[in-house]
Order: C-alpha cells, then sequence, then structure tokens
C-alpha cells in the first residue's frame, strides 16, 4: 500500500485535517504547511483527486470491472460496491469484461488512463496484464472474491476452501462414495480454493482425491449441462451417486441435464453448489450449497479502495468473510448398492 495522509500526519505530529488543508492551501500557519510538506515529501505521499474531491464536496470516481452481470452472485457483488461508493459519495463506473482477457486489459487501461481515482476488480481470467500491474504499484486497486497471481493488491473475499471442503463432507457423511466435480475456470482463484476443500474432505474419509473426476466449468449453466452430459453418460452402476459443482449456475445446469435423462435429485444422484444465489431455494429440489455474502463483499471492496486513496479514515472491519453450509433437499443417502468404499471413481 502507497502512504496515505495518516501516515504523513503521525510522522508531522499533526491531525489528519492539518495535513488536508496544508496540502490544499488551507488555513494553516505557513511553518506548520512547510512541515507537512517535509514529511509529504520524505514519505512519498502523493495526494490524489479522491481525497482533494471528497474535501471540496465533489463527487470522485471509481472503477468496478466485472466478467458479467447475469451471474447472481456477481450482480450481488457490485450491489455491494455500489452502497460502498455511495456512502462517500463516489461515481462508480461499470465495465462488464465477458471474462475475457483482452477486455480485462482494454478496461484496465481506459480506467487508469482517464485517471478515475482507482479501480475493484473481479477477475473472470485469471490473467494479470500491465495496466493492472501499474494500478496495484499506484496503490489504486482492490482485488473482491479473485486474486491475480503476481499483483499486490488489498483483496476482499470469502472462505471458499472452508466451505468447500464442508459441504463436501456432508455428501460423504451420506454415504457416497463415488462421486464426480465439476469445478471452476481454470487458474481463477475461487476455483482453487473450491476444489482444494473438495479434496481435503475426500482424503478426510480414506478415499484417493485423484480417482475423482474433476469436469472444468466456467461458472455458467451451459457449462454445469455439457459437464453433466459427460459425467452421466456412462453406464448406470459407473456414474457418479454425487456432483459437487463449484457454482450454482452450474448446478441449475445439471438439474436441467438430469431432467432430459429421467434422473431425479437426490434419489438417484444428490447434488451440490456454492454461492447461495437467489434461486438456490426455490429450485426443485432446493439446492443444498454454500453461502457467501456477496453484497458485503463488495461494500467492504469499495470501503477498502476508498480508505487506499485516501477518500476515508476507517477501513472495512474485515477481508475475509465467512461462508455456511446451506443445506436444503438436493442431497439423500445414495441408493442401496450404489455406495462404494473402495475406490470414490466415478465414470
Amino acid at each position: 500500500m502507497r502512504p496515505t495522509i495518516r501516515d504523513v500526519a503521525k510522522l508531522a505530529g499533526v491531525s489528519v485535517g492539518t495535513v488536508s488543508a496544508a496540502i490544499n492551501n488551507g488555513a494553516v500557519a505557513e511553518e506548520t504547511r512547510q512541515h507537512v510538506l517535509r514529511c509529504v515529501a520524505e514519505l512519498g505521499f502523493e495526494p490524489n483527486s479522491a481525497a482533494r474531491n471528497l474535501t471540496k464536496g465533489r463527487a470522485s470516481a471509481i472503477g468496478f470491472v466485472v466478467p458479467d452481470l447475469g451471474n447472481p452472485f456477481f450482480a450481488a457483488v457490485a450491489e455491494g460496491v455500489q452502497r460502498g461508493a455511495a456512502e462517500r459519495d463516489v461515481l462508480l463506473v461499470l465495465c462488464i469484461t465477458e471474462a475475457q482477457v483482452e477486455r480485462e486489459e482494454y478496461y484496465a487501461r481506459v480506467l487508469r488512463t482517464k485517471r478515475l481515482d482507482g479501480m475493484i476488480y473481479l477477475s473472470g481470467s485469471g490473467l494479470p496484464s500491465p495496466s493492472l500491474l501499474e494500478m496495484a504499484r499506484r496503490g489504486a486497486m482492490v482485488f473482491v472474491d479473485e486474486s491475480l497471481p503476481g499483483v499486490d493488491a488489498p483483496f476482499i473475499r470469502a472462505e471458499n476452501r472452508s466451505g468447500a471442503r464442508a459441504i463436501a463432507q456432508e455428501v460423504l457423511a451420506a454415504g457416497h462414495r463415488r462421486l464426480a466435480i465439476i469445478g471452476g475456470p481454470p487458474r481463477l482463484w475461487t476455483s482453487e480454493q473450491r476444489l482444494a476443500g473438495y479434496r481435503e474432505a475426500i482424503a478426510a474419509a480414506g478415499l484417493n482425491p485423484d480417482a475423482v473426476p474433476v469436469v472444468p466449468g466456467d461458472y455458467s449453466e451451459a457449462s454445469g449441462y455439457g459437464a453433466a452430459t459427460q459425467l452421466l453418460a456412462g453406464a448406470k452402476n459407473k456414474r457418479p451417486t454425487a456432483i459437487l459443482c463449484a457454482n450454482d449456475l452450474m448446478a441449475v445446469g445439471v438439474i436441467r441435464r438430469c431432467r432430459e435423462l429421467g434422473l431425479q435429485i437426490p434419489e438417484d444422484i444428490s447434488l451440490t453448489g456454492f454461492d447461495d444465489i437467489p434461486s438456490a431455494e426455490l429450485l426443485d429440489p432446493a439446492l443444498s450449497t454454500v453461502a457467501q455474502p456477496a453484497r458485503a463483499m463488495g461494500e467492504a471492496a469499495a470501503r477498502l479502495l476508498i480508505h487506499a486513496i485516501g477518500g476515508t479514515t476507517e477501513p472495512p472491519e474485515t477481508t475475509e468473510f465467512a461462508t455456511a453450509v446451506r443445506l436444503r433437499h438436493s442431497i439423500a443417502a445414495p441408493k442401496s448398492g450404489a455406495s462404494s468404499r473402495r475406490g470414490g471413481v466415478a465414470g
């Protein structure tokens, strides 16, 4: 993190208000002003338009880069970001990338060159870009939900790994041994964390996690449908009795494919998701999933960014949010003879 106005105030031995007045040519003694400016130079503090605009009662602007808003979880994060920005009269510029690397770089470059005060970033590709690295170097970027390797920026996240482990334990406790996983997009932090949590639970149950098939998806309903088509194509005695999905939308795709095949959930296939989107409890059957507080995460990201760029003195109370298992009606014991304690292989 770059030096903040509070760091300058501490070094100078004055209040934050005095630092602001000295920087913005306010009412302060000239000797004090020069002392503050020396401390500014010593720390390398760069006053930015966010702090100045907020001090003068004018709106600043930040950007939010997100893969799409068709995913209810992303939409809820966006609502939280808007709420956090509105608290400080900060305008929000929304950029939708459709998880394309080229669009992510384009919007990061545009937001940087248009000199917005900062950017909140939710990656859909898992790949960094030169403009992102520059925003991070300036201390004007916050990650939410996803982080990127090699980019040093604050990160608002949920406990994905423990949440995935906990719901996998519920499936295993129901007696399932022929499991399959529909994972998230390769390279994404959430995909890696959820897969790791599933594998930890499987190993703790005495099964070989490497023997459990993993079909990657892209967090869309269509990819869940395609993965289910692949996993359920084999003989009845080889297909999984339970499928762990890395998000709820992919689980919806599995439900649709199961209905086409005449398979009942949970009588024939137990199913889990992740995110607890609003429709999860309205599905038939209601989906067992892992809840994470999307709106609270978005709001915390906005507060953390505005704090980092000098627009507020108080950061959010937490940067890591707990997850919680929501057990509903999509998990049941496997049919007699369907459980096997010899492997964990499906397909």
